[in-house]
């Protein structure tokens, strides 16, 4: 029964007593009843799970005076991963329908769990037919298996390219490491040279002349 058929369904329970009714009377009532359902245009964008605007009065403490105000859903945007479509799916949702989700155990297994006349919004109707249909192909792929020797060939492979990674870095650090270690030796002789030539050099300072020995 729709939100406004229940709150229509339980006034007339209120005006007229329960107990007075005849057998079968509130199960006639509930046909005749128009079974509609209200949405507001927010959640037509977005899974609500059945939240929507409440409305009520805002009673003072002092003098009991009565406002009227609303409740509305926690909204918040969030992306949510799908397993059929492999990507995220961006999407406004309640916090309600965000713990449903959870308990579910995700956006795929909610749609498929929650039945369609419990989907009030033309979205969730569309998200529903399109994973359903995604997974009913997905059943129907044949699905083919390697033989034994096959996958021992496989995982042989698998682990001999592995090797092969390892003795290339192997390799690379090696020769980076002893090219690091030939560039220092250089270097070394270098200065050594060079402290060997300077050594053989008067150097006046007061002249700013170089003197070689005779």
């Amino acid at each position: 029964m729709a939100f406004r058929s229940r709150e229509l369904f339980n006034k007339i329970l209120r005006k007229v007593e329960p107990d007075s009714m005849a057998p079968g009377v509130k199960e006639s009532l509930k046909k005749y009843l128009p079974d509609n359902k209200v949405v507001m245009g927010r959640a037509k964008r977005g899974i609500y799970a059945g939240k929507h605007i409440q409305f009520g009065n805002k009673v003072s403490e002092d003098g009991g005076n009565k406002s009227r105000r609303t409740w509305k859903p926690n909204v918040q945007e969030k992306r949510l991963f799908s397993y059929i479509l492999d990507r995220h799916i961006r999407v406004k949702v309640t916090m309600h329908a965000l713990r449903c989700i959870d308990k579910a155990g995700g956006i795929d297994e909610y749609f498929l769990k929650t039945p369609y006349h419990k989907m009030d919004t033309e979205m969730g109707l569309f998200w529903k037919a399109k994973i359903e249909k995604m997974y009913e192909e997905l059943g129907m792929m044949e699905v083919g298996f390697f033989p034994p020797e096959e996958e021992a060939k496989l995982e042989q492979g698998f682990q001999e390219l592995k090797l092969a990674r390892k003795d290339a870095r192997r390799e690379a650090r090696r020769a980076a490491s002893g090219g690091s270690k030939q560039k220092q030796i250089d270097e070394g002789n270098g200065e050594e040279k060079q402290d060997e030539s300077t050594t053989g050099q008067n150097y006046n300072a007061a002249t700013g002349i170089v003197q070689h020995p005779s």
